[in-house]
Parts: C-alpha cells; sequence; structure tokens
C-alpha cells in the first residue's frame, strides 16, 4: 500500500456510503445512510457516493441513485461475494486512498462494526462509532443541541462561533462532521469531530436516519462506475467454506409499523405485564419491545430493547406501557408518528411528547384498550 497522507485536508472531497449488500440484496441501512449522506453532501456543496462491494451487484447500483447518490462506485470479485474482514478492507481502503474521500459512513451493522474500525485503524484516522445524529452546518447543530441537550444557554452560545481549539491553535469547524453518539451506558451524549486526519468515519446505527422517498429521476441521473480489484488470495487470511444462518426469530422492531414497549411498571407481576403487552401488539399487528430497565433484569432479550443504547425506531405507532421516559428512551422513540403512553405517575417524562395519554395502571388499561380494539375490527369486518 502507497504512503497515505491523510493530512492533507484539501486533497479530499465528497461524502460516502459504505452500502453493505448481503446474497445481493441491499441493506435498508444503505437507503437510510444515502438520504442521510445527501444532507450532508449538500451542506458542503459536494458529490454524494455510494461504494458497493460483491460479486455481479452492478444492478443494485440502479436502486441506489434513487436515494440521491451522485456516483456510485461498485467493485465486483468473486472473493467479495461473502464478507469476509481481510477482503473487503483491502478493497476499500485501496479505493479511499485513490478517490480520497472526505466522509465516509458505514451501517452500525455486524459488517459495519467490524470493516469500519479495520479500514479507520489501517488508514490512520478517527472513527466515531454508534453515532445517532450528524450534523455539518453550525446553524443545524445548535438547533439540534438546543432541543435535545442539558447544555447550559451560554455553552450553545458559544458553539455559534464555530471555532474550536485542537493543538493549541483556534480551528474553524464549520465543514467539520458533527458526530454525536451515546457515552457511559447511554447516560450522556457525546459530540465528537474528527479535525486533522482524512477521510472522517463513523457508523450510525440503522433505523436512525429517516429514508427519503425514492427519486426515480435520481437514478436516471447517477453515475454506475465500475472499479478494478486489486486482490490475490494472498491477501486473504481467512475463507468462508459456509454459511449457516440461525434459525433464531428476532423482533423487527426497525420494520415495524407499531411497537407496544414495556418498562419498569411491570414489575409487579411481569410475566402477565409482557403477555398482555404481547397480546396488545399481536391486535395490532405489531411488535414487542423494551426499555433498557427491562432489558438489563433480564425480562426480554436485548434485541427488543428501544433507546439511545437499543434500536430507534419510527413506527406508525408507539406505545408505551409503564416506561416513565428517561431521555434515552425518548431519544430512541420520540419521532414515531403517534405516540400513545400508559403510566400510573402523571409527571412521567414521557407524557411531555406523548400525542395521548392515559394516567393509570396498564395492568387494568391494557385489557380495556384490547378488548376496544377487537371490537372495533370486528365491527368492520361485520
Amino acid at each position: 500500500m502507497s504512503k497515505f497522507e491523510n493530512t492533507k485536508l484539501e486533497d479530499f472531497k465528497g461524502v460516502w456510503v459504505f452500502c453493505e449488500q448481503r446474497e445481493g440484496k441491499l441493506m435498508p441501512t444503505d437507503l437510510e445512510l444515502l438520504s442521510e449522506g445527501r444532507k450532508l453532501a449538500d451542506e458542503l456543496g459536494e458529490e454524494l457516493c455510494g461504494l458497493l462491494l460483491g460479486d455481479k451487484v452492478t444492478d443494485l447500483a440502479g436502486e441506489l441513485g434513487q436515494y440521491g447518490a451522485d456516483k456510485i462506485f461498485v467493485c465486483n470479485d468473486p472473493r467479495l461475494a461473502v464478507y469476509t474482514t481481510d477482503a473487503y478492507t483491502k478493497v476499500l481502503c485501496d479505493v479511499v486512498e485513490e478517490k480520497k474521500p472526505e466522509i465516509l459512513i458505514f451501517g452500525a451493522t455486524n459488517i459495519g462494526r467490524d470493516l469500519a474500525p479495520r479500514c479507520a485503524a489501517r488508514l490512520h484516522t478517527g472513527l466515531t462509532a454508534d453515532c445517532t445524529h450528524l450534523d455539518i452546518d453550525v446553524p443545524a447543530y445548535v438547533d439540534f443541541l438546543e432541543k435535545n441537550s442539558t447544555l447550559a444557554p451560554d455553552r450553545i452560545a458559544n458553539m455559534k462561533k464555530a471555532t474550536v481549539k485542537v493543538m493549541g491553535q483556534d480551528h474553524d469547524v464549520s465543514r467539520d462532521l458533527k458526530m454525536t453518539r451515546p457515552a457511559f451506558g447511554g447516560h450522556l451524549m457525546a459530540s465528537i469531530i474528527c479535525p486533522r486526519f482524512r477521510p472522517c468515519m463513523a457508523t450510525v446505527r440503522p433505523g436512525v436516519m429517516k429514508m427519503a422517498e425514492p427519486n426515480p429521476a435520481r437514478a436516471a441521473a447517477c453515475q454506475v462506475i465500475e472499479l478494478p480489484v486489486e486482490l490475490s488470495d494472498r491477501d486473504l487470511r481467512t475463507k468462508v467454506r459456509e454459511v449457516v444462518k440461525e434459525s433464531k426469530k428476532l423482533a423487527d422492531l426497525i420494520g415495524a409499523d407499531v411497537v407496544v414497549s414495556v418498562g419498569r411498571g411491570i414489575s409487579k407481576d411481569v410475566e402477565k405485564g409482557i403477555a398482555l403487552a404481547q397480546e396488545l401488539a399481536d391486535v395490532l399487528g405489531g411488535v414487542l419491545g423494551g426499555s433498557r430497565a427491562v432489558i438489563d433484569s433480564g425480562w426480554l432479550s436485548a434485541d427488543h430493547q428501544v433507546g439511545q443504547t437499543g434500536k430507534t425506531v419510527h413506527p406508525k405507532l408507539y406505545i408505551a406501557l409503564g416506561i416513565s421516559g428517561a431521555i434515552q428512551h425518548k431519544a430512541g422513540m420520540q419521532d414515531s408518528e403517534h405516540i400513545v403512553a400508559v403510566n400510573k405517575n402523571s409527571q412521567a417524562p414521557i407524557f411531555e411528547i406523548a400525542d395521548y395519554g392515559i394516567c393509570g395502571d396498564l395492568f387494568q388499561v391494557v385489557p380495556m384498550l384490547i378488548e376496544e380494539i377487537k371490537a372495533a375490527q370486528a365491527s368492520k369486518l361485520a
């Protein structure tokens, strides 16, 4: 690998998204990140590019173009058909060294969480993992802080100056990517910049960014460029002999239109509380979720967790049962189209963001809700 000068910031241009595919199918995270990348690229006045690795995956590029990409770079090779760390790292780093993107974003999937840090180490640049918010525009970032942080107003006002100290010198952050992620187990939110090295790299939690509406005109204008792949068997220290899929069914919170979540309020009868929530989710065609307290207590498995340290969801309907509404949980569901909260405490923070609030015991309220929903459904069929 040739010497890579990653401190000459002026040489790096464009916002890039690593587009993950599995068995020839794109991941929903790709479309979310391209939608967000379009916003970031527009703020920088740069191109948005996607990078797609695989074998015979060029046909997938058209779908990616609908979500705002100006260019899709495709690397095809039989040794890229199934993900391996060695092969993908070698090819991706070769492309980055040649094209020099300013920003490179990955989904915080199993593959993204493995690939991004390996590439960042090889490229000698910074990586912010598991981001929940991205900004470049300083006024937009300040607006985000005003709405979502507990910083004092004078400290937020200082952010408007767009200048910070880096290595003892004033540094203009107006073109830096501001990457926000949970820290200290989700009790704090940290905003991080990478002022001295490029590309600036981040992994973004699936489901956090809103997917734009597909635009066929964008797809027609998007350039698809196939790049040569320099990859030999000597570059591969591991080989995939067989892929065995786990049969365990996980909760698909991100793709659900209805999510019914339970919190610490079910503690007086955990089994009954979960059963009621599951029944309510079933009659609504939804999925069961839970707060961090429920998952930490072992009442539900981790794939059910909603919040900063769990999954971020945007369902059409979110029902919170016995959830107080800590900021970590609200950050994972507050953008739902409609929020219904049931809690015995009339001062619970969840009511601040709920469209409909019911102050009462969930063990009494939920059976009544189920009965009314079933009656309404029966009347429609009659």
